[in-house]
């Protein structure tokens, strides 16, 4: 046994996952200010003089109040160190969800108790399922009027395939939520409003056998309807079984207000209760254990820009094995180096702290010269193994960028391949001319604007942005074996070439691609990239 394998062993890291405004990063404050991590939360939305979430760290997030770009936060609470992952719940920055869901170990999923499952959790949610991760749910705004209860469970089960095993059950809703009954505890505790961002408040808990001291505290109604869902969900619900829950066949589902802090704590202690350590993950060289093996990690986020006054580049990276010194070095598996990592750093939304070590499970952002690419390996200088790729998403929208002034040619060029190296955007260029013509494509079309402002805002350039038609890309798997000059396409097909100069055709018509299949006997085409 390892040392560090203590300190590996009390690792959760979780991403937290949802639709846009159910409440994802009013919990992730909450669970913050429960760590001692933060002394009063901050509401998302808000006027520009409100205090901003944590999490939300991008100008852009502050001003629209949602979030563009995935962030970091580690804290300790009840022993436990946790890496959390908060994600953007908008569709147009899925990918970027995607990314930082392969370097979680479980998911938090929050579904807005008057909506139940919504588009955007639903396809999250089934890249949970492919990767097999733990899910863990919590339904969120009880505080205000929620659908039925058994329903929302139903609906969890019916649109995810999912089975449910309430952790805790709501009484009422809205002005009539009197807080929760906990299974396992069998009592009562009650709701309190404990809104205005702090952690105090009591809950009063009730024992469910002591009917008239709970029919005082909730009322003759409540309690009788109570009561006669107990004997249901006793006798229908799925039994918890732990098993199920970490091979991802069973969510546990608890109920609560993250605005108004109620349940929080509930489902936070829970939730570690059921949670797993730090996963083994797979290499070509087969699964890498944590505890058992020396340092690696992966690169799974870039984000240029992070401190504007160093126009600096963070690579942020999970910690698959052992123990991180920063004064060790480590093999840079795809640039075939051996190096110290740079100002290695703790990120908590936009501040730093620099760390002298780490642990598998953590996250760790470090300064990135230009280096490193999304799903690069690094470990240690005797080791030569890489981890599992993490996929290119094909885009779906693109458009031709302008810069206005043609002056600041050196930025624009510099900003827009920062931007592209992040994987947020991809860019292209016609296939056989220089830098000059840039077209970018994107998976949402908000992601144009995040291009826009971040150009103008932190290279201080302007772009006109021209639509273009293409909805269809294809990178040529056989590259080496085509002319691509000579290739004979369709009328709507355009020639272009990715960032590493590799070749693709973008078509406005999804029936353009076999008709360009059958007139160039030879060509295989994919959707995916895998260079």
């Amino acid at each position: 046994m390892n040392d560090y394998t203590e300190e590996i062993n009390r690792r959760r890291t979780f991403a937290i996952i949802s639709h846009p405004d159910a409440g994802k990063t009013t919990l992730t404050e909450k669970f913050l200010l429960y760590g001692g991590a933060i002394n009063l939360a901050g509401s998302v939305k808000g006027k520009a003089t409100a205090r901003h979430a944590v999490s939300d760290w991008m100008e852009i997030e502050k001003e629209r109040g949602i979030s563009v770009t995935s962030s970091v936060l580690q804290f300790e609470y009840g022993g436990y160190c946790i890496n959390i992952l908060d994600t953007p719940g908008h569709q147009d920055f899925s990918e970027d969800t995607y990314r930082t869901l392969m370097a979680a170990d479980s998911a938090v999923m929050v579904i807005d108790a008057s909506k139940g499952v919504e588009a955007q959790t639903r396809k999250l949610f089934k890249v949970c399922v492919m990767r097999k991760i733990p899910i863990f749910t919590f339904i969120n705004k009880m505080d205000r009027d929620a659908r039925d209860t058994f329903d929302l469970l139903d609906d969890i089960e019916k649109e995810l395939g999912i089975a449910t095993c309430p952790v805790n059950w709501p009484i009422g809703s809205g002005k009539e939520f009197k807080g929760v009954y906990d299974r396992e505890k069998k009592c009562v505790i009650s709701y309190a409003d404990t809104e205005k961002g702090t952690k105090e408040g009591r809950a009063t808990e009730i024992p469910v056998a002591e009917e008239d001291g709970l029919r005082a505290q909730i009322g003759d109604g409540a309690a009788d309807k109570l009561l006669e869902e107990i004997d249901l969900l006793d006798g229908a619900g799925a039994d918890f079984d732990l098993e199920a829950v970490r091979a991802g066949d069973l969510t546990p589902v608890c109920f609560g207000s993250a605005l108004t802090n109620f349940g929080v704590e509930i489902f936070l202690k829970h939730f570690l209760q059921m949670t797993t350590t730090p996963l083994a993950r797979k290499a070509d060289v087969g699964m890498i254990e944590p505890t058992e093996n020396a340092f690696s990690a992966f690169v799974f986020k870039i984000q240029a820009n992070m401190n504007k006054a160093h126009r600096d580049r963070v690579a942020f990276m999970r910690i698959c094995s052992g123990r991180f010194d920063a004064q060790m070095e480590v093999r840079h598996v795809q640039g075939g180096k051996v190096m110290r990592l740079s100002q290695p750093q703790q990120i908590m939304a936009d501040d730093r702290k620099i760390l002298s070590e780490a642990y598998a499970g953590d996250i760790i952002g470090v300064f990135d010269p230009g280096i490193f690419s999304i799903g690069d390996t690094l470990c240690s200088p005797k080791e030569k193994f890489q981890y599992e790729g993490i996929p290119t998403f094909a885009p779906e929208h693109f458009a031709r960028v302008r810069q206005i002034d043609t002056m600041k040619r050196k930025q624009f060029v510099k900003g827009i391949q920062q931007i592209a190296q992040e994987g947020a955007i991809q860019i292209f260029q016609e296939f056989n001319t220089g830098l000059e013509e840039i077209i970018v494509g994107v998976v949402g079309v908000l992601q144009f604007d995040v291009l826009k402002y971040r150009l103008e805002n932190e290279y201080n350039v302007e772009i006109r942005l021209d639509s273009l038609p293409y909805e269809h890309i294809r990178w040529i798997e056989n590259k080496d074996e085509v002319d691509i000059e000579k290739l004979t396409g369709t009328s709507d097909m355009k020639k272009v070439k990715d960032m590493k100069g590799n070749p693709l055709l973008l078509f406005v018509n999804p029936w353009s691609v076999g008709m360009t299949l059958d007139r160039n006997k030879g060509l295989v085409l994919t959707e995916f990239n895998k260079n």
